[in-house]
């Protein structure tokens, strides 16, 4: 046996005995804090219920024809292949669903960190003040029909009615229902309801920061704010970032009711559809559960990948 295989084969067995060991101490650690995970234990028990056993029947089903009046018949991948290659309007939500990902995720992201920026610096009674202000948006659930008002298609609407009354345009324009308009006035909406958890979780991170880091800082260097934002807010904010991504990721890969309420339920065209609008049609108007379940399970595939690129673009933070 030569010297590289010797060496390979060393490596190899290092490797487990290292994963050996760790998982020995892992174990004792198990059995010393076993009272604790007695706590965690109702928790753990609902978590999975809940969530940990839906996904794998999820998962399950996506591989099977279901609707809900016969037994689950297996048929592969044919769900999948349906999906790709004969579901054009799978297609459009696809491609709806990535553009407002693509825009509403980063900018809803950045803009949400910059206003807690910004309100961090304010005073403690004009600071709450603020955060309820630009949180409002969020928690008011119902909000996007205020924008329906907005701009209906008619002379009423609040849009349509400046644009006429400036003399731009002399018909009202049918936002809500021209394929034209549809995707940018979604986009608007979700924009303006972005400031969710994250930007709470922002705020409470900024104000969790030990101020003599700050004038550490300036002693070894820091000479701007924009360094002292790179250097020291934004590595200490690192869990905060990642919560934010994550609610980031779910908030703008899950958009359905907002499309419904403003466009309807199909939109003309369907130019408003979405991943989870498909989800819901197939799920709850047509109860196909088995493609249902397809069209979770990609989207689920999606997200994981869009969090795992995310992470490893914020370990990058302060290096």
């Amino acid at each position: 046996m030569n010297a590289p295989s010797l060496e390979r084969k060393s490596i190899v067995k290092s490797y487990f005995s290292m994963k050996k060991h760790n998982a020995i101490v892992a174990w004792k650690k198990a059995k010393v804090m076993k009272r604790c995970y007695l706590f965690l234990l109702p928790y753990a028990i609902i978590f999975t219920a809940f969530n940990i056993v839906p996904l794998i029947t999820s998962i399950y089903y996506s591989f099977t024809y279901y609707n809900i009046l016969e037994p689950a018949k297996f048929n592969g991948v044919q769900n999948y292949i349906n999906l790709f290659l004969q579901d054009d309007v799978f297609l459009i939500g696809i491609k709806n669903t990535f553009l407002i990902a693509a825009i509403t995720g980063p900018v809803g992201y950045i803009l949400s960190f910059v206003i807690a920026w910004f309100i961090n610096e304010l005073p403690s009674w004009l600071r709450a003040i603020a955060v309820v202000f630009f949180y409002a948006p969020s928690i008011a659930g119902n909000i996007y029909y205020i924008f329906s008002i907005f701009f209906r298609g008619d002379t009423y609407g609040i849009v349509n009615g400046f644009l006429i009354k400036l003399g731009i345009i002399q018909d009202p324009i049918m936002f809500l229902t021209n394929p034209e308009y549809m995707m940018p006035i979604i986009i608007l909406v979700i924009l303006w309801m972005s400031l969710g958890q994250g930007f709470l979780a922002f705020v409470a991170g900024l104000q969790g920061i030990d101020r003599s880091q700050y004038e550490a800082g300036m002693i070894d260097g820091v000479k701007n704010r924009w360094q002292e934002l790179w250097y020291i807010t934004l590595p200490n904010m690192k869990p905060m970032l990642l919560f934010g991504a994550v609610m980031a990721i779910t908030s703008s890969f899950g958009v359905c009711n907002q499309t419904m309420a403003l466009c309807g339920y199909p939109s003309t065209d369907y130019a408003a559809r979405t991943v989870v609008t498909h989800l819901f049609d197939y799920g709850f108007s047509r109860f196909e559960m088995g493609y249902a379940s397809a069209i979770a399970t990609f989207l689920f595939v999606v997200m994981i990948l869009c969090n795992k690129a995310i992470q490893s673009l914020l370990r990058r933070v302060g290096t």
